[in-house]
């Protein structure tokens, strides 16, 4: 082993979604950091789907922004083509997502990382921990180059051990083609880490020119265009279109033919799938009633005729891949460029992490992103940024940043995987979240901007704009609050909303929870009310219509709340508490929750278990 190379405040392993948005969060903050990479050109690689955000992905996405992470903006500089899913339901599950352009989000993340003056890049592969005292003291790299650091963000991806498979074909590989880890995952064992073996898959990719899009649904954009970033001004540009098509019993009988060559079913993947994106033939076998499943063919960039099959994610082999393919409406005489491939690596047991996403044993070492047995660019994203944002605080001593399940979609994903864990890989979805409605996307901002702004990545242009935001939201309240006779020009207005006209006078704001009224229907008629902001406007709207529900959350929340401010001794001796369950006493004593909440969210912890320990801290306390 060499001398040490070079000293860093941090040094992040990784550079895909969550290395980029850990390293990004550590410079900006302003600590010396390095980001090691096995590869420059994979950085904020997209290996899976041509695509940012979607239903509760894009949750993420708006509080990834609304924190001073850089994923938001990336997506507004490169989309192909945004969407607002679930529009036509309520706003608690209205989800923003971005067809992108892969190469161009590439080199824009690529750029970012680039432009931080206290940010090092390195090409290299981290094969080991140095660890002093139980804390975090440096890495090294293949080839025995040494680098000292006070803390680690390790954003390894699926890169640990990696296995492509398709049908008979296996290799040694990470994603894309790309290189893998091979060293890091013995370290991470060698230091008490549990290694789990996961499994994850990517679709085909078909050449556009080589498809019939007559024969397929036409999916257009969002015209005005949505954004991701709070910050990003009006967008305009020409999108692309997407396409809907659908498999058939065609399709089913070439694959279920064929199921003996899948390594899913001949057992040659042993890892634990995911369960919310399963592979075409675990469809197939999973809902043996459904006659067809939908197909999105999408596209990867600006300047390539790739299109991706979303949908049809598989390890099947090459010929199967064709044959099935080519028995779907627009897809007859498709040529494949890419083939689908399923991808094993390692990961840890996340609940070794405590909210923080910080390692309980190990000071100053942290973990984000797929190594933690999630799924999905944007998990990874919001979990680099916790990391990054919790691992520099650290570093400078201040108190960490835990986002609870009452904050953010964030706070719910760190809870999940430090307090239940995952046996498969993990994704977000909107029904994880408790408090969905008070927990929009729309008011990312309002709920934690001024939250994050301790850290230092809340600019002071981002930190106006909510202010501004949150004036007119409270001067229109206020106006809002004024009463109005009944009028022609009103009832007719109501008339034609389908509300019934007015007999007595009423108030603005009462008049704005009926369903179908809009903000700038009343200002159109009243003048007295002040004109807003389309974002102010919708929160005015969403605040009247589901006043009643929210104020039903806020109460849940300040139940929940009430649970988690009561804190647990991290030395509490929990195997000598009489009355604990064999279960709890195990439970709790591995995973030391920081409060009696997340204790109670602990599978195998019952209510009584928590009613002994509140006795527990009564006697503790001397009440």
């Amino acid at each position: 082993m060499t001398a040490i190379s070079a000293q860093f405040d941090i040094i992040v392993a990784g550079a895909g979604h969550a290395g980029v948005e850990a390293a990004l969060a550590c410079s900006r903050m302003g600590l010396r950091t390095l980001c090691l990479c096995l590869n420059l050109d994979s950085i904020a690689l997209c290996a899976c789907n041509p695509a940012i955000g979607g239903t509760s992905k894009g949750h993420l996405v708006r509080e990834i922004d609304a924190l001073g992470g850089e994923m938001g903006l990336a997506a507004d500089d490169t989309f192909l083509q945004m969407r607002m899913l679930n529009s036509s339901k309520g706003p608690a599950v209205h989800s923003l997502r971005a067809q992108i352009d892969k190469n161009r989000y590439h080199l824009r993340m690529k750029r970012a990382l680039e432009s931080e003056e206290k940010l090092v890049i390195l090409q290299d592969e981290l094969e080991n921990i140095l660890v002093s005292s139980g804390k975090i003291s440096g890495v090294v790299c293949a080839g025995g180059m040494e680098y000292a650091c006070s803390a680690l963000v390790v954003c390894t991806g699926v890169y640990l051990r990696s296995m492509i498979h398709i049908g008979e074909l296996s290799r040694e590989q990470g994603p894309s083609g790309l290189t893998r880890a091979n060293a890091l995952s013995d370290r991470l064992a060698a230091l008490g880490f549990e290694l789990r073996r996961f499994k994850t898959g990517t679709p085909p990719r078909v050449s556009m020119k080589s498809l019939d899009p007559a024969k397929m649904e036409l999916q257009p954009g969002d015209v005005p265009i949505p954004r991701f970033s709070f910050m990003s001004g009006r967008l305009e540009r020409e999108q692309k279109c997407c396409y809907l098509t659908y498999t058939n019993s065609g399709t089913h009988a070439v694959i279920l033919a064929n199921l003996d060559r899948s390594p899913m079913f001949s057992g040659r993947i042993h890892g634990a799938p995911t369960r919310y994106c399963p592979s075409i033939e675990d469809k197939l076998i999973r809902f043996r009633d459904k006659e067809r499943h939908q197909l999105f063919i999408e596209p990867e960039g600006e300047n390539t005729d790739e299109m991706y099959v979303q949908g049809f994610s598989t390890s099947l082999p090459k010929d199967v891949q064709r044959d099935a393919l080519h028995t779907i409406p627009g897809l007859e005489h498709c040529e494949i460029m890419r083939y689908g491939y399923a991808i094993e690596y390692d990961c840890i047991d996340p609940t070794e992490l405590d909210l923080t996403l910080g390692s309980k044993r190990i000071r100053g070492l942290y973990f984000a992103g797929q190594i933690n047995g999630s799924s999905g660019y944007e998990e990874a994203a919001a979990q680099g940024l916790l990391a990054g944002v919790n691992a520099a605080l650290f570093v400078k001593g201040e108190p960490p940043l835990v986002l609870r399940r009452s904050d953010a979609y964030i706070g719910v994903l760190a809870d999940d995987l430090a307090t239940k864990g995952t046996n498969e890989p993990y994704r977000m979805m909107t029904s994880r979240a408790e408090y969905r409605l008070l927990l929009r996307q729309d008011n990312a901002d309002l709920r934690l901007t001024e939250l994050g702004r301790r850290t230092g990545l809340i600019s002071s242009a981002r930190y106006d704009k909510l202010m501004y935001k949150k004036e007119e939201i409270a001067k229109a309240k206020q106006a809002l609050a004024a009463s109005v006779p009944p009028g022609e020009a009103l009832n007719a207005m109501l008339s034609e909303k389908g509300e019934s006209p007015l007999i007595t006078g009423a108030r603005l704001d009462n008049l704005l929870k009926r369903g179908g009224i809009r903000y700038t229907d009343l200002t159109a008629l009243f003048p007295s009310l002040p004109s807003v902001s389309e974002e102010a406007a919708f929160e005015l709207e969403t605040e009247a219509h589901y006043g009643g529900y929210i104020e039903r959350e806020n109460e849940r929340i300040r139940r929940f709340e009430s649970q988690e401010s009561i804190e647990l001794p991290q030395e509490l001796d929990y195997n000598a508490i009489a009355g604990l369950r064999l279960e709890a006493r195990q439970k709790l004593s591995a995973l030391r929750p920081r409060n009696l909440g997340q204790a109670g969210r602990i599978s195998g912890v019952s209510p009584a278990d928590i009613a002994v320990l509140m006795i527990k801290l009564k006697e503790i306390k001397g009440d």
